[in-house]
This record gives structure tokens, sequence and C-alpha cells, in this order.
């Protein structure tokens, strides 16, 4: 599945809201939705000015949306699903994020691992999801940009 606007990709995230997902053996469970809108918030602390940090931060787990039951391919679906839509540098991280890490992006895999793991256990206002839509609309208008060059 490849995501073609920023509606798509809102709808998607959306429908994380209530889907449960436990990230360690004896973890607590966590909401899917909740935890991609902690992530993404922390790295706009942490990196403020990184727009497709955050963005791969906050489209993490539409993978268990596009792939359930299957863990290992979730990355590499959630990837194949906004690399259209954000970019090659977004897809890569959520693709690569928490497997191994990137050349010459090591920082940022580790910034995108690092709130990952703080946004399972951190409890604060993230806010809403509607607030991430200028970012969405911003990198695809950007991409879309892009592309037309290629």
């Amino acid at each position: 599945m490849e995501l073609h606007s920023v509606e798509e990709l809102m709808d998607l995230l959306y429908a994380c809201r209530g889907a449960r997902d436990v990230p360690v053996p004896g973890g607590a469970p966590v909401d899917a939705y909740d935890h991609a809108l902690r992530t993404a918030a922390l790295l706009r602390r942490g990196r403020p000015a990184d727009k497709e940090l955050q963005a791969a931060g906050l489209v993490l787990p539409v993978g268990r949306l596009l792939r359930p039951g299957q863990p290992a391919a979730r990355a590499d679906r959630a990837a194949d699903a906004v690399r259209t839509l954000l970019g090659e540098r977004v897809a890569e991280l959520v693709r690569r994020q928490p497997r191994h890490g990137l050349q010459g992006e090591e920082d940022d895999l580790l910034a995108l691992c690092t709130a990952d793991e703080e946004a399972r256990t951190a409890r604060f206002d993230a806010g809403v999801l509607e607030d991430w839509r200028t970012v969405l609309e911003l990198l695809a208008a950007r991409n879309s940009r892009l592309g037309a060059v290629d």
C-alpha cells in the first residue's frame, strides 16, 4: 500500500487509536496512537528543525495496521507506504528503526530510537494528530516538488 495524500496518512494514524502494542517481553502495552504523538513531540523538543525526523517518529506505528501479526515486516511495510508521500529519508528512518544504523545518519537513528523508547513510558500531553497536519503537508509538498525534478 502506498499513501498518496496527507489525508490518507492522517486516516491511517487515527486508525492506530486503541491499537495496543507490547514493546518488550513483560512490558506494559502502549496505545500506538498516543505513543506516536509522544515520540514525535519528543523529537520536536530535541531536534526542532528536523521535520523529517519528527515525521518518522509520528508514522512508526502505521506498520502494525498494514502488517498485523507480522512484526518483522511492519517497518518495511510502513516505510513503503510513506516513501512516495514523505520522501526517502523518512522512509529509511522508519524502515531501519530500530534494527540497525544508517550510514551517515546514525545520530538521527539514535535520536529516533531514544524518543521511541522514552515515549513508551513518558506521560505528558503530546497534543493531537491535527497539530501535525502542517508538518506533513510541508514534507509532502517538498517531496512532490523534488520528485517532479527527477
